[in-house]
């Protein structure tokens, strides 16, 4: 008898690694969620649970050195993800769409959801207090398993219909852009700062 695992999703863990630039990004994010009138009036009318610079700006790595650099070594990593997940990229690179500051209630989740248009979606954590909640992807077969049993607790990994991952602080997360992923609601006291991004 064989048993193979097949349809593999892949699914990247990097780090940050220079130095002082984890505290640079942590000071842009929170003047940004200070300053960004824009970005806190779009958090409002779309119940965003603390401060997202989602709706409101595209151009961070212009606007501060830190997200250039944190450009930069993003750049390194998705080529390294790209050739893991043998993406077919016809010669040419992907590259940055767009990026967005995080600053997350301790208690604020965000429901599942997907990044259409783009080819890898990833997050970089900056700070991540006791209690917050790390992220949940999804099989993304689910859908389709009209009458499948749930699986045992015991079940592998790659056996199971969703996994959480619990991030540090310079954690860096990848993953295809399909791949429905959430944060669930945490019970922190202080902010969750993260910086989201797609390439295509």
């Amino acid at each position: 008898m064989t048993v193979r695992t097949l349809f593999a999703t892949r699914f990247y863990e990097g780090a940050l690694a220079k130095p002082g630039l984890l505290a640079e990004l942590e000071e842009a994010a929170l003047d940004l969620s200070r300053e960004d009138g824009a970005g806190r009036a779009w958090c409002k009318a779309h119940a965003y649970p603390g401060y997202t610079s989602y709706g409101s700006l595209d151009d961070l790595p212009t606007r501060y050195p830190a997200f250039e650099d944190l450009r930069r070594a993003l750049d390194g990593h998705v080529r390294r993800f790209a050739e893991e997940a043998f993406l077919d990229l016809g010669g040419s690179r992907l590259k940055l769409d767009n990026l967005w500051v995080n600053v997350m209630k301790g208690a604020g989740g965000h429901h599942g959801h997907i990044h259409p248009h783009s080819v890898v979606s990833g997050t970089v954590y900056v700070r991540v207090p006791e209690g917050a909640a790390g992220l949940k992807l999804e099989d993304p077969r689910l859908p389709m398993m009209m009458a499948a049993p749930l699986r045992r607790p015991d079940a592998p990994e790659d056996a199971r219909t969703s996994i959480s991952i619990e991030p540090t602080p310079g954690a860096i997360f990848l993953w295809e852009s399909w791949l429905r992923h959430e944060v669930p609601a945490g019970t922190a006291k202080q902010p969750r700062i993260s910086i989201s991004f797609n390439y295509r």
